[in-house]
């Protein structure tokens, strides 16, 4: 939270806007000071109890009444659109609430010492991953069972886990990487304490009246982290593709999007995907649905590219959607985007820095905002996935 002590700014961690607290300094950068609450003066109404380890990752704003989170991320997009992109909402942000407890279907746990968990936040020190309440009991039963029988055998000392599960959890794959161990060792382990065998999951999900969307993924494939909303959200984003509008889909992952989009509105859609993992899976799972899906194993950029060197290898794209990592677009990806003049653009954000960075760019090239949403994928933390809808402005 922002504060200012003799002009200076300074973002304090464990505060809530309103409160009074004493804090201490622990770092200057870049004329910003960073500062930890160390007690609470004049407590917020907004305060809650707090798990045993607060700063266990997953849960720094968990000190927070779950409502008032809700309200901080809408103004965090507000404040991100205004002081970055200098742009104006066309309304105020909704921001589509989770369940706190057990939402996440990915993570990446870490084992150090024969245990595994969670990094404390800003260190390598190992928390327990149960306590932060993000894990189904079940999922942690399971770790904790993988992690007493690498004691046992001598092996964890360090290294990381990567956790998918599928939306009812029925499915649970892991893959480790600890050290000392060998592969076949780790995958008996894996197999032997309950976790799914082999690298992947099927997720089914069921949007609208469509019939039914089947996705194997890869277990280091990325796709949505929260069980809760990740209808609500696919249903968002199709329903912004305006109706027979061909669709290119970037960032494609395993086709969530634009399997979703070919069936839900019948068109054809060019999904694109650089990671080797989920291009497969991306693939794979195109050709199951029988959707007209096209699925492109290139990065963004290089899939941009060769489209402004052959005009005529894609249909008019009508619709875009976007679903980048975290650092945004590129400038020869955003340059890409503009060369297509595709009359909407739905950008799928988990970084709104870097989407208002987008959107000052994107107005500049002739688009104005016309609908910005956001989804709770990741409660009791400051993240948020935001949903932005950019139509293309007459040409004059």
């Amino acid at each position: 939270m922002i504060a200012r002590a003799g002009g200076q700014i300074v973002l304090v961690a464990g505060a809530i806007p309103g409160e009074t607290v004493t804090a201490r300094i622990v770092r200057v950068a870049k004329g910003v000071a960073y500062a930890d609450t160390m007690s609470v003066e004049q407590p917020s109404a907004d305060r809650r109890a707090s798990y045993d380890d607060p700063l266990c990752g997953g849960c720094s704003y968990a000190f927070i009444a779950y409502s008032r989170q809700l309200e901080l991320k809408a103004l965090v997009v507000a404040d991100a659109f205004a002081r970055i992109a200098h742009l104006e909402l066309p309304s105020a942000v909704r921001v589509a609430a989770s369940p706190e407890v057990g939402y996440r279907m990915r993570a990446r746990l870490h084992v150090r010492d024969g245990r595994i968990g969670f990094f404390r936040e800003g260190t390598h020190q190992i928390c327990d991953a149960r306590a932060t309440q993000q894990l189904l009991p079940a999922t942690c039963d399971l770790f904790e069972r993988l992690a007493a029988d690498l004691r046992s055998l001598g092996m964890g000392r360090g290294g990381e886990v990567e956790l998918s599960e599928n939306l009812d959890a029925s499915e649970r794959v892991v893959h480790v990487d600890a050290e000392p161990a060998d592969a076949r060792t780790l995958q008996k382990l894996t197999s032997s304490n309950g976790f799914t065998p082999g690298p992947y999951v099927t997720d089914v999900v069921a949007v609208g009246e469509c019939p039914p969307i089947r996705l194997r993924r890869h277990v280091m494939s990325f796709f949505q982290g929260n069980r809760y909303l990740l209808r609500g959200l696919v249903a968002h984003v199709i329903g912004q593709v305006p109706a027979g509008s061909a669709v290119t889909d970037l960032y494609a992952g395993v086709g969530l999007f634009s399997i979703a989009a070919a069936i839900m509105t019948s068109t054809r859609v060019t999904a694109v995907e650089g990671d080797r993992f989920a291009a497969a899976d991306l693939s794979a799972n195109a050709m199951a649905s029988g959707a007209a899906v096209s699925a492109v194993h290139q990065s963004v950029e290089t899939f941009l590219g060769s489209v402004r060197l052959q005009p005529g290898r894609l249909p008019p794209a009508q619709t875009i959607v976007l679903d980048p990592p975290r650092t945004g677009l590129s400038r020869d990806a955003l340059d890409g985007i503009v060369a297509l003049h595709a009359n909407t653009l739905v950008y799928v954000s988990c970084d709104v820095a870097t989407l208002a960075r987008d959107a000052s760019r994107l107005a500049d090239a002739g688009y104005s905002l016309s609908r910005i949403d956001a989804f709770d994928l990741f409660p009791n933390t400051p993240h948020v996935e935001t949903v932005a809808v950019f139509r293309a402005l007459p040409l004059s």
